[in-house]
């Protein structure tokens, strides 16, 4: 259960990684939508994976159409994100704003981020039962090497690894 969630976070945290980390510039990275292309990047990427790693034609459809579903599950999360912090940069410019009208949009953050998770997780057993696990090895692979690209240069060892 570990190495799964691990998994499919490692996915989230490639796609939200490539979207959070291209285009900030100040404070206008909420209204930009910089972040596409290296979405767009990551997904190809992964594309690319599933071709070479599944190779019943099929089954890799079903893989690309699961990891879609993931970017897009992101993407929902991350405008609900940008809603939300607008909402509290309102609420911050309130003289009279309460601890309770901050907590309550603070909480609307944490319960989008639980249900994008769950849903998350869902695709991701989703993705597994239509691999065998042999593919899913390699996958699993492709993506620690992605991963490491993302981590600007720290190694593997820096997280208690130390080769498989």
């Amino acid at each position: 259960m570990v190495k799964a969630t691990r998994l499919v976070l490692s996915l989230s945290v490639i796609l939200i990684l490539g979207a959070g980390c291209s285009g900030h510039s100040g404070m206008a990275h909420h209204g930009s939508g910089g972040g596409d292309a290296t979405v767009e990047r990551g997904l190809s990427q992964m594309t690319t994976l599933i071709e070479s790693t599944v190779k019943d034609p099929d089954k890799a459809k079903h893989a690309q159409d699961v990891v879609a579903a993931i970017v897009g599950e992101v993407r929902t999360l991350t405008q609900q994100n940008r809603a939300l912090h607008e909402q509290l940069y309102e609420l911050n410019a309130k003289y009279d704003a309460t601890p309770e009208d901050f907590l309550k949009i603070l909480d609307q953050m944490n319960n989008n981020r639980m249900k994008a998770g769950a849903t998350i997780l869902g695709l991701r057993f989703k993705m597994k039962e239509s691999v065998t696990a042999d593919e899913w090895a390699a996958l699993s692979r492709g993506l620690k090497d992605a991963r490491s690209r993302y981590r600007h240069g720290a190694p593997a060892e820096a997280e208690g690894k130390t080769g498989s």
